[in-house]
């Protein structure tokens, strides 16, 4: 398929808006600019055009008037993707801003949710019940691309990832036909929407079983001086080892940001920190942490009880809209003594501010699941090992994506050989894609060519079809 046919005529444009209830934007029009912008900065593209739908019936509409015309098609969520991917350059973005309805059922502890809510607004509607499903760890990240791509965050180790809380997915196929994907109903497009991306249709409704989590839970940061930095990735070794799956752990290191949280003097020192969250019994939590807590002299210990929302947004500020953001990834079974060594070394005079490595525990409830349930694979993964680069317009995009790339290149040999492909730049080649989908890969292209033969949907880390 091309990408583009040729330019859309305004009657083309005008014919698309007569059929579909929501809006149709163009580069001229009011709202425009605020519906491509994405989180990350460093991506630049420009659809011709702007659907953005109130109804399933407005998603058909628009995949059809994509295939009709040959238009590439691209799905944007929450925008949150750090490739770029909810954006098409020259052709059409569907744009679910305007379908973010959230519906808890507590006594059958589900949750139904629109494409276009973020994870606040989930967590906001669950936590009403005491209840949460297994969602990622900012809260304006997009529901719908954090599960299309697995998903994991601070209950990954007490149920799985994202996608093992799915029971239920509404899709739009590139035939213009609306389907239900579960495990009893179309169990092909189930089981490669569980991780496989955007590459077989439109997801239009997310239905998840939800768990008794919070609303309180014990949680937050403590970070010390990076000159204690191999006691303190010893005593992270040692608390993920011993740590009840209601505890969450992660290990970051980077140059101390100027926050109000830290003493003025320690701002833009090498620090090293742990986020924590246990969502288990405060009086057993607190016993949990004690060991982390008592450790040498802290820089700042935020660690309390809190609402879990509260904690589901703590770290959104270190990632904020609109800066310049490149990461690498990798799975990795273990601490070992060489891995933690090549992490501290990363950061042996490393001036960006706001350069880090982080080392995220999933180990636990994967483990349960066989590898092929679902597409995600990687169910070896004990831990998540991502190295993050940030800086602003016109900053040193050059050296620090050279830093991302040389401490991947030597973290890379302790990888299960998996990478999230949540976290794949656009300039990641057709391998990485193979990588994280390892032997899962060949079955995903089956049900590609089952369902878009034609690869319509391909603004993404796409599977081509067998």
């Amino acid at each position: 398929m091309t990408t583009v046919r040729g330019p859309i005529t305004d009657e083309a444009r005008d014919d698309l808006a007569a059929q579909i209830q929501g809006s149709v934007l163009r580069p001229a029009d009011d709202g425009f600019v605020d519906a491509i912008r994405l989180w990350n900065a460093m991506i630049a593209k420009s659809p011709a055009v702007v659907v953005q739908p109130i109804s399933v019936e407005d998603v058909v509409g628009a995949v059809t008037f994509a295939r009709e015309n040959a238009l590439e098609l691209s799905i944007k969520g929450g925008g949150h993707n750090i490739a770029g991917l909810a954006l098409s350059d020259g052709g059409m973005t569907i744009d679910f801003s305007r379908m973010r309805e959230v519906r808890v059922d507590p006594s059958a502890k589900k949750v139904t949710v629109q494409p276009g809510c973020n994870l606040g607004d989930v967590d906001r509607a669950t936590q009403q019940h005491g209840l949460a499903t297994t969602l990622g760890f900012v809260s304006e990240t997009g529901v719908a691309g954090l599960t299309l791509g697995g998903g994991f965050g601070y209950l990954t180790r007490q149920y799985g990832w994202t996608v093992d809380d799915l029971l239920e997915v509404e899709v739009v196929t590139a035939a213009g036909q609306v389907v239900r994907a579960s495990r009893e109903e179309n169990p092909d497009l189930f089981w490669a929407l569980r991780g496989g991306g955007g590459n077989f249709g439109v997801a239009t409704e997310f239905v998840f079983q939800t768990h008794d989590v919070g609303p309180e839970v014990t949680a937050g940061l403590i970070v010390w001086s990076a000159a204690d930095a191999e006691e303190i990735t010893d005593l992270f070794r040692r608390a993920t080892e011993a740590a009840p799956r209601e505890l969450t752990i992660a290990m970051l290191m980077r140059n101390a940001p100027p926050a109000p949280w830290l003493a003025e003097q320690h701002h833009g020192k090498p620090m090293i920190g742990l986020v924590v969250c246990h969502t288990g019994d405060l009086e057993r939590a607190q016993a949990d942490l004690a060991q982390l807590r008592a450790f040498g002299e802290p820089w700042a210990d935020l660690i309390q009880a809190k609402e879990y929302t509260a904690q589901q947004s703590m770290l959104d500020a270190t990632q904020p809209k609109g800066m310049h953001y490149y990461w690498k990834s990798e799975f990795v079974p273990g601490l070992s003594d060489e891995l933690l060594a090549d992490c501290r070394a990363q950061f042996d005079g490393m001036e960006a501010p706001a350069n880090q490595i982080v080392l995220f525990h999933l180990e636990g409830a994967l483990a349960g699941f066989a590898e092929d349930d679902g597409a995600v694979g990687n169910r070896d993964a004990a831990f998540a090992c991502v190295i993050q680069s940030m800086w602003a317009e016109g900053g040193p995009a050059e050296a620090n994506i050279a830093w991302v790339r040389s401490a991947w290149t030597t973290l890379k040999r302790h990888s299960t050989g998996g990478n999230y492909i949540n976290f794949q730049t656009d300039d990641e080649a057709d391998d990485r894609t193979a990588e994280s989908y390892r032997g899962n890969l060949a079955r995903l292209a089956e049900v590609k060519a089952a369902y878009d033969p034609e690869n319509l949907f391909r603004v993404n880390r796409n599977i081509r079809p067998a």
